[in-house]
């Protein structure tokens, strides 16, 4: 006897062919997906100090979303590359990466989107509130992001200007004894993407 003669004689043959329908079909009718390109996406911060304005970036090491928009329902993730951080300065980057967001042991920043609240027009510009979690340092975050999207055949841009508390979500304060920083990054993320298939 077979594996499948032998699981339809113990579970019933219903079960088998709802699982294998359940398998075949895709998540919703009415679900999309895009594939964002890293080459395509900038991701820029910017940290206030006591004595002047800090800018940097990462790079996005990968990204794909899924989205149903008739539920409001979404999955998939941008993944940074915490390694990528940088601010021109090599001695700020140092220590940056050691003692503060510690990359070596946490290689990548996760936003993972789970519900769109806002109606998402199949073309031109929408504004939109995106729920979801956001990883760092291994530990998940509840954050909401206001989102532009322009959306053209086959093509979405994604912008969304937010803040991340990094002090209050247990990151290390960077300010020294002369030096006093703010206690949440601007991140300025612009994401450009095409229509997965």
């Amino acid at each position: 006897m077979n594996v499948i003669d032998n699981f339809c004689s113990r579970r019933g043959p219903h079960l088998l062919v709802a699982l294998l329908a359940l398998a075949a079909a895709p998540l919703t009718a009415a679900e999309v997906a895009w594939n964002f390109e890293p080459s395509q996406t900038s991701v820029h911060w910017t940290l206030d100090t006591a004595l002047h304005t800090v800018h940097g970036t990462f790079q996005l090491k990968s990204g794909i979303i899924r989205f149903d928009p008739v539920t409001g329902s979404a999955s998939g993730a941008l993944v940074i590359n915490a390694a990528s951080g940088e601010s021109g300065s090599e001695a700020r980057d140092k220590r940056m990466h050691a003692s503060i967001i510690e990359s070596r042991k946490y290689a990548e920043i996760v936003f993972s989107p789970e519900r769109v609240e806002g109606a998402v027009a199949p073309q031109g510009v929408s504004n939109v509130r995106v729920h979801g979690k956001f990883k760092l340092m291994n530990v998940d975050h509840e954050l909401t992001l206001p989102v532009t999207l322009d959306a053209s055949p086959g093509r979405l841009v994604a912008t969304a200007k937010f803040s991340v508390p990094y002090i209050q979500w247990g990151l290390k304060n960077p300010s020294l004894l002369f030096l006093r920083v703010n206690d949440h990054v601007d991140v300025d993320l612009r994401a450009a993407g095409s229509a997965a298939h």
